[in-house]
């Protein structure tokens, strides 16, 4: 009995990751045929762009590091030495990158799209966010600097009232000279809309960030 007992675990134990990515490739074959505006919500879904003056460009600091972001999420900042790779686009609270980490992305032309817990308890919003994501597969090509990241209250304070999707990047003002203006930018929405993401993505590129062309 104990043997059959620690048996029937053991192939629990295997199966349930195999079933999730099984999951998650079910998922995402509905959006196989669909470009990016057409999955998840219109545009209008989400609130006006802000921006704010930013600093901390090159302002490095080891992992580790307490900082005291003020914007939630931040766009701009002091941030880690180190940044996460472009080969992964989405995370789950889990096995998230540090914030830190996280704005250097952003100094190296990313946008981040942040979700919050209501997303995170949301099984089909969460699939919309592998959509988006899965249009971003090509890593040879710096345009498809983006990752989904979940934003939790342990990070810091919540979205406005009604919003559950944040997408920031870190801007030089459009001409990607770095020694100009540079500003943080957010856009927040009520649910995930590749229509948004696109044109958020178009005004901001890559190319309009402090150091775009490191990876």
């Amino acid at each position: 009995m104990i043997v059959g007992v620690c048996a029937v675990i053991a192939l629990l134990i295997v199966a349930y990751p195999i079933y999730g990515i099984i999951s998650d490739r079910q998922a995402l074959t509905e959006f196989e045929d669909m470009n990016l505006q057409s999955i998840g919500a219109p545009a209008s879904a989400c609130q006006d762009v802000e921006t704010k003056t930013a600093t901390g460009s090159q302002d490095h600091v080891s992992p580790g590091t307490d900082i005291p972001y003020e914007d939630a999420p931040p766009a701009y900042g002091t941030h880690y030495d180190v940044w996460d790779g472009i080969e992964r686009k989405f995370y789950a609270a889990g096995d998230r990158p540090d914030v830190g980490e996280l704005v250097h992305n952003l100094e190296h032309g990313y946008t981040l799209l942040w979700y919050d817990e209501t997303i995170a308890d949301d099984d089909e919003a969460l699939d919309t966010l592998r959509g988006l994501s899965s249009k971003f597969t090509d890593d040879d090509n710096f345009r498809n600097k983006f990752k989904v990241v979940p934003w939790t209250s342990e990070d810091g304070g919540a979205f406005p009232e009604g919003q559950h999707i944040a997408m920031t990047h870190w801007s030089v003002g459009g001409d990607g000279d770095p020694s100009g203006e540079q500003t943080g930018v957010w856009q927040y929405c009520s649910e995930p809309s590749g229509a948004a993401l696109e044109d958020f993505m178009t005004e901001y590129p890559y190319t309009d960030s402090p150091e775009p062309d490191a990876i």
